[in-house]
């Protein structure tokens, strides 16, 4: 690793001070479970000046009930085993819990945190190969390599060179927290949870240099709490999703209200399906109707040379996920 400066503010406002005076030369840090990983093996064309670990910072680890808003509030440095095992999370965020209990391995999860998880960069081997060796779309080339090379885990709802690549998100808890419909709070404003992953070139989020996640909010479910989450991964442990995805439902009268699907590992953002939710609305949660919402959720799918299994393990993700969530309750 080459050498860079090392703050550990006390506050957010020394964190953020910190940010505008190093700018893009800044990275936070905070479990180091993506970033250092990043900085050993010299992925990216310029090495950052600054990490700025948050880990000083009183508070941030939170997990609270807030009975006066109804939302159940987690800080960005609460850590993914903490969440996983939390009472409050599994009963009333089942979909939450189980996303964090299948992210990484176990000293992974007692490392890693919400906000990193929700955060992390992108796994592409081109993008991640070490010493720069693909000087990629992301990185300020010409060219997503995926396009013509090894897209075996690469997005199956399309990509775009002017705006991004064709790299999926790699988030296990990012699902969950789309069908969850959550609110993040950072130190300059509040965001639903759909409007914060990025599209364009070099980014995940819309997050702005000098601005920092702090919690995030979500909606105390009316019971019973119809959420569930599923992974596809070769391994069970340590393994980044191949597809994952999370629903929430609410039943009226035994039949579908809302339903809110989310999808991830297959497009460059957390992907909604929203046909497959709205071929649910107001019938009751049959194996034919699940099988046509699961149909309908990759109906749209543009699956690259190497990818087209992916269809078929999201479509029966899809089934599999909301009939765990009809049976949730």
């Amino acid at each position: 690793m080459r050498p860079f400066a090392h703050f550990s503010p006390r506050t957010l406002d020394e964190a953020v001070t910190l940010l505008e005076r190093y700018g893009n030369q800044a990275n936070l840090i905070a479990g180091g479970t993506d970033l250092l990983g990043k900085l050993k093996d010299q992925i990216l064309p310029q090495y950052p000046e600054a990490l700025i670990n948050l880990k000083q910072i009183p508070g941030l680890d939170s997990i609270d009930l807030d009975t006066a808003n109804g939302v159940i509030r987690i800080g960005t440095l609460a850590r993914l085993e903490d969440i996983a095992r939390n009472r409050l999370i599994r009963d009333h965020l089942p979909a939450l819990a189980q996303a964090a209990a299948r992210t990484a391995s176990p000293h992974l999860r007692a490392m890693g945190t919400l906000g990193g998880n929700l955060c992390q960069d992108i796994r592409c081997w081109y993008y991640r190969h070490a010493d720069n060796r693909f000087p990629c779309l992301r990185k300020g080339g010409a060219k997503c390599y995926a396009i013509d090379g090894d897209n075996r885990y690469h997005s199956i709802f399309g990509g775009s060179v002017d705006e991004g690549c064709y790299a999926v998100h790699p988030s296990d808890t990012a699902p969950a927290l789309v069908v969850l419909n959550t609110a993040v709070q950072t130190t300059q404003r509040t965001l639903p949870i759909e409007a914060f992953f990025g599209v364009g070139v070099q980014r995940t989020t819309v997050l702005r240099p000098d601005e920092i996640v702090t919690e995030i909010h979500i909606p105390m479910p009316t019971p019973p709490a119809r959420n569930a989450f599923l992974k596809f991964a070769l391994r069970k442990s340590i393994d980044f999703p191949i597809v994952n995805c999370a629903a929430t439902l609410k039943l009226e009268q035994g039949m579908v209200a809302e339903a809110r699907i989310c999808l991830n590992a297959v497009y460059i953002i957390p992907y909604r399906p929203v046909a497959a939710a709205e071929a649910l609305q107001g019938k009751t949660l049959t194996e034919g109707t699940i099988a046509q919402a699961a149909d309908a959720a990759v109906a749209a799918a543009q699956p690259m040379s190497g990818n087209r299994y992916m269809v078929r393990i999201a479509r029966t993700l899809v089934k599999r996920v909301l009939a765990a969530a009809r049976d949730a309750a």
